[in-house]
């Protein structure tokens, strides 16, 4: 049986991406092509394939990963998003560095994106240890036509971790404030939060915006801002739900 190829060209416009985002996923390793003469062609069935799991470029990231947290029967997510440990997280989060950095409207600051994604990330699995709820692991998908970034997990929560160190939380929204804003000494893994004054510092002095929510509890943050600006939702959030948009 013969395997049809097409063009990068044919393989971008049917994946409503441009051509240099398949040049950087082949290098990458992402989405390889097959070379041809020193060309790159695609397996017409590898892209069918693609877009039938996720087209990324079209699909609204935040609401797939946000679907994924508050399912009541969840299943694990997709290959493409799903980093069922750290060590797949870590390699995912270098191809990801990689990809940025070849965009040049990007060259100052895809250092400090990638490292607040990793931070994001390495979180879930630091602080939920051997306590994940159901699901283990966690949904990490991107998008840089859109330049946005999504991560979930189906973890405790900010509340349920912290309140070991400081039991005299009782809210959602109490929590985020102080992950977000105080030092929790101790080396106990439930001291959750140090990284994420780090993320605060370099989204507020950095254009990247901040989408966090966990529980009840939901943060807006932003170039600029100096104070938190913490709300209530109706809607819960199981474990932790984050937009980066850069």
């Amino acid at each position: 049986m013969s395997i049809k190829l097409i063009s990068i060209g044919e393989a971008a416009k049917k994946m409503n991406i441009s051509i240099d985002t398949l040049r950087r996923w082949d290098k990458s390793e992402r989405f390889v092509a097959v070379r041809k003469s020193g060309k790159r062609f695609y397996r017409e069935s590898d892209v069918d394939d693609f877009l039938k799991k996720a087209d990324i470029s079209t699909s609204d990231l935040f609401k797939i990963a946000e679907d994924w947290v508050s399912s009541k029967n969840p299943i694990e997510p997709e290959d493409i998003f799903y980093c069922q440990n750290s060590l797949i997280f870590q390699s995912r989060v270098i191809k990801f560095e990689k990809n940025l950095s070849e965009i040049p409207e990007l060259k100052n600051t895809f250092p400090l994106i990638s490292a607040i994604i990793g931070e994001v990330g390495n979180n879930s699995f630091d602080h939920n240890l051997g306590n994940w709820t159901d699901i283990s692991g966690i949904f990490f998908g991107y998008d840089l036509e859109k330049k946005e970034v999504a991560l979930a997990d189906r973890g405790q929560g900010i509340l349920k971790t912290l309140k070991r160190v400081k039991p005299e939380l009782v809210s959602d929204e109490q929590a985020l404030k102080v992950a977000f804003t105080e030092i929790i000494s101790g080396r106990a893994p439930e001291a959750r939060g140090n990284g994420l004054k780090f993320v605060k510092k370099i989204v507020i002095e950095n254009d990247i915006k901040l989408l966090f929510k966990t529980g009840s509890a939901r943060l807006d943050l932003k170039k600029g801002d100096i104070g938190l600006d913490i709300q209530k939702e109706n809607n819960y959030t199981q474990g932790c739900l984050v937009l980066i948009n850069f």
